[in-house]
């Protein structure tokens, strides 16, 4: 197991590995315990919850991103009140990114702050939004727009729980580790030397602990984005929030990893990386996305894509793209110009 520090205002502390999540019982001991989770993670760790943490006040929430959104947030919130919790009450996130950024987020507000811990159960989760304490809820068509910067005390990140993942879940996960392998050189020539066990549980389980790794140094450098450094970490993402937005259906892990080939032609066409360099990107990407999908008027994602909280203007489009191995570039578009490049997203320039 792998012990990892994530150096901020509160810091927290991340294990990986195999066992992770049997601490649990002894971080919590004696204390008052409230395990948000939502259906399809209570249906497969219901005897998990019961038997670790048997004390506990439980609420399952419906799953998928449609409810990230302020009913559940005070659905939630409800919820703790009747369980009657107290400033020194915890608060776990037991499940996905979703039950992860709503968690942290009902955590932040109620009596101005109580314990939170983040046990992770996707490998997205594990690798990117579980780690950095951004905790939000999507409001008006934005993604994450209403949200807070609150650090979980503890992440627990067991592999225990990817075994009951489907292969998509895992390639979810692999769009942030991807991302990540684009800004650390040494995890892209970790990638591309296990290229083929990719999707093995063992190489994704130490691959996890790098990607945290990584994020914990980023995160410990700008915590609430006011450096500019954490901008980083939204490599793809622009693209791919604004698609997620405009067309749904396909999980935020998959978009990024759509939106990062997209911005890999963008970084090459305007002269921030090389051909050969933009090419290497797109390989790993399609390791994990073997075929990129058409989407039917993409450039009208341009009008989600403006309204990114990235944006400083709401008249440009601002992108993190990759310059070589281990650096990026920040690089503002216009809408116009953004939408011809979003074209080839529909196929006009395939």
């Amino acid at each position: 197991m792998q012990h990892i520090q994530v150096k901020t205002s509160m810091p927290s502390d991340v294990c990986c590995g195999a066992g992770a999540a049997d601490r649990l019982s002894e971080i919590l001991k004696e204390k008052e315990v409230f395990v948000l989770t939502d259906e399809n993670v209570y249906r497969l760790y219901q005897d998990f919850i019961s038997r670790t943490l048997p004390n506990a006040s439980v609420k399952v929430i419906a799953a998928g991103e449609k409810h990230k959104n302020r009913r559940t947030l005070f659905e939630i919130i409800d919820a703790m009140m009747s369980a009657r919790l107290h400033r020194n009450s915890w608060l776990v996130a037991l499940g996905g990114g979703v039950v992860g950024d709503m968690g942290g987020l009902a955590a932040s507000l109620y009596m101005r702050g109580i314990g939170a811990l983040q046990v992770p159960t996707t490998l997205l989760a594990q690798v990117d939004s579980s780690v950095g304490g951004k905790t939000a809820i999507d409001h008006g068509g934005v993604k994450n727009v209403i949200g807070t910067f609150y650090q979980p005390r503890y992440v627990l990140c067991d592999p225990m729980f990817l075994k009951t993942l489907p292969p998509r879940e895992i390639k979810c996960g692999l769009g942030e580790i991807i991302k990540t392998a684009a800004l650390d050189s040494n995890i892209y020539e970790k990638i591309c030397q296990n290229a083929q066990r990719i999707y093995d549980l063992d190489f994704l389980s130490e691959i996890t602990a790098d990607c945290v790794r990584f994020k914990a140094k980023i995160v410990g450098e700008d915590e609430t984005e006011k450096s500019g450094k954490r901008k980083c970490l939204n490599m793809g993402h622009t693209t791919g929030h604004a698609l997620e937005l405009r067309y749904g259906r396909r999980s935020h892990g998959e978009y990024v990893l759509i939106g990062m080939w997209l911005e890999s032609f963008i970084a090459e066409e305007e002269g921030v990386c090389t051909h050969e360099y933009a090419e290497n990107i797109r390989s790993l990407i399609s390791l994990a996305e073997k075929k990129i999908p058409l989407f039917k008027d993409a450039e009208s994602a341009a009008e989600v894509a403006v309204l990114d909280k990235k944006n400083e203007d709401g008249k440009c489009v601002s992108l993190i793209l990759p310059k070589t191995y281990g650096e990026y570039k920040e690089l503002f578009l216009s809408i116009d110009k953004y939408k011809k490049y979003l074209d080839r997203l529909s196929g006009a320039e395939r």
